[in-house]
């Protein structure tokens, strides 16, 4: 079995997509790279750019005679996407997903996958908050790690290729189950974005603080809330919608969290106060050690 997949079909072509495409051309991962969006404008804008070998007309078009079939639609169309393509699959295909839910993307797609292909789920922990064509970039995946999360039909051989291939691109790979892979990025990604854009929700509904004053003199903090919250919207509120079950757990500890918080606040309890910011202090640094993030003053930033 070779590693190397010729031909690679991304629908939709976003910040990942065009991503994979720089870094396939980087590593000499692909022969031929074939991407379709449904926006006649974001086709046009990747083909001037240049990262696709062919701009396909239609998703159907663009997947015929590919080995690689890569979903990078919104988690909410996906099902829709996989019934449109199946019948020009061809036989042996591997067909993944980069979205960041994995049961609910496995519930709408596999069903709508002939037999005779191989159907992969993955997620790469990879991103910015910009989007579209123009904001992809081959290093994005350098040193992150991408979830496979192969489902009981899975031929392994298969899984260890597409595998080899996102090493290729860049990243490290491992593999879970969908349960627990939601529950992680529940932790991780999901209840963090919600919690942002509730705290810039907060300070938006905050009259007394002005306008000019939330943009003028935002903290570190804020700040980070504000670019995780300027995130695609279509992707976060599909993204709520499949995850929620785990979201909501793990927003139900989260408000548990904050309730004792302010008890400590509120009593004066500072011993309690400083057990926990040492103890999440740890987790940063081990996000640090483990190569997840910088350790250079201001994170990194130059201004």
């Amino acid at each position: 079995m070779t590693d190397r997949y010729e031909r690679v079909a991304l629908i939709g072509l976003g910040l990942i997509a065009s991503s994979m495409a720089w870094a396939m051309r980087r590593g000499n991962v692909a022969d031929t790279i074939v991407g379709f969006a449904p926006s006649e404008e974001t086709r046009k804008v990747a083909g001037e750019l240049g990262f696709l070998d062919h701009v396909a007309a239609s998703a159907t078009e663009a997947v015929r005679d590919a080995d690689l079939v890569v979903l990078c639609v919104p988690v909410g169309v996906m099902g829709a996407v996989a019934r449109e393509i199946a019948p020009a699959l061809k036989p042996g295909a591997t067909v993944s997903d980069v979205g960041s839910v994995k049961q609910a993307v496995i519930a709408a797609v596999a069903p709508e996958l002939p037999a005779n292909v191989h159907f992969i789920p993955a997620h790469p922990l990879a991103g910015t908050e910009q989007s579209g064509p123009r904001s992809g970039f081959a290093e994005l995946f350098d040193d992150r790690w991408c979830l496979l999360v192969p489902t009981e039909r899975t031929d392994p051989g298969q899984v260890d290729r597409l595998a080899r291939f996102w090493q290729a691109l860049g990243s490290r790979t491992d593999q879970m189950t969908a349960d627990h892979h939601d529950l992680v990025l529940a932790v991780t990604s999901h209840a963090p974005h919600l919690i942002a854009y509730t705290m810039v929700g907060v300070a938006d509904d905050l009259r007394r603080v002005t306008d000019s004053e939330v943009v003028n003199y935002s903290a570190a903090g804020f700040r980070d809330f504000t670019r995780i919250a300027a995130s695609d919207p279509t992707m976060w509120r599909d993204v709520f919608l499949s995850n929620k079950d785990a979201t909501l757990e793990i927003l139900g500890r989260f408000t548990e969290e904050l309730f004792a918080l302010q008890r400590a606040i509120r009593s004066g309890d500072g011993d309690l106060l400083f057990e926990y910011f040492s103890r999440t202090r740890e987790i940063r640094r081990g996000i640090i050690d483990a190569g997840q993030d910088t350790d250079a003053p201001n994170f990194g930033r130059t201004k």
